[in-house]
């Protein structure tokens, strides 16, 4: 029982640190505006989280949980639902939103590392490694240039969504990245079978 209300209030840390995060940035939430958002006394803050840093570390490792594929027949497709997945639960998620905005601006927590990135550029490489073995990929695509080029694409997509739209076009934006995409990198004969959006996930 109290294992059970530890990870409850750590999950509720964590939740209204994103939140603050998303809103305001690393600098612009402090422990106390972190503490009166969740309800929690400092005590019960700092028995979980040693400082702020390590509850924005929290919050930036929240977004492994963005990072499983759903289940597809074809590597590729899976690839093209994990990113639009992701989308979703930046829209629907603050936490995430925190993450993102932390991993975006981590320089101000913490020293810039590629951390953040590492994660989400090994989940679509495994994917497209599949895809390369299927068949399904160009020959001359190469899947870790396709990788590296999908994350900085995604990561760059986002913040413009996010700048101008506060991310209320981030699924058509997507949309238009695969489709311009997948031409350069997909077997000509798969293309008639790729759906983009894939919003079933």
């Amino acid at each position: 029982m109290a294992q059970t209300r530890a990870v409850r209030t750590r999950a509720t840390i964590v939740r209204a640190a994103g939140e603050l995060f998303g809103e305001r940035g690393y600098h612009g939430a402090s422990t106390t505006d972190i503490l009166e958002r969740c309800g929690l006394t400092r005590g019960a803050l700092y028995f979980h989280f040693p400082s702020k840093e390590a509850i924005a570390d929290a919050v930036v490792d929240h977004q492994a949980q963005a990072l499983s594929a759903p289940e597809r027949e074809s590597p590729l497709q899976a690839t093209i639902a994990l990113t639009f997945a992701y989308a979703d639960s930046l829209l629907r998620d603050p936490v995430m939103r925190g993450a993102v905005r932390l991993a975006v601006e981590q320089g101000t927590y913490r020293k810039p590392d590629a951390a953040p990135y590492e994660g989400p550029q090994e989940a679509v490489l495994g994917l497209f490694l599949q895809a390369e073995a299927r068949g399904e990929l160009l020959t001359t695509a190469d899947p870790h240039a396709i990788a590296r080029l999908m994350v900085a694409a995604f990561t760059g997509v986002q913040l413009v969504s996010d700048a101008l739209t506060g991310r209320g076009d981030l699924m058509e934006r997507l949309t238009d990245l695969w489709r311009y995409l997948l031409p350069g990198i997909a077997n000509p004969g798969l293309l008639p079978h790729l759906r983009v959006p894939d919003l079933d996930s």
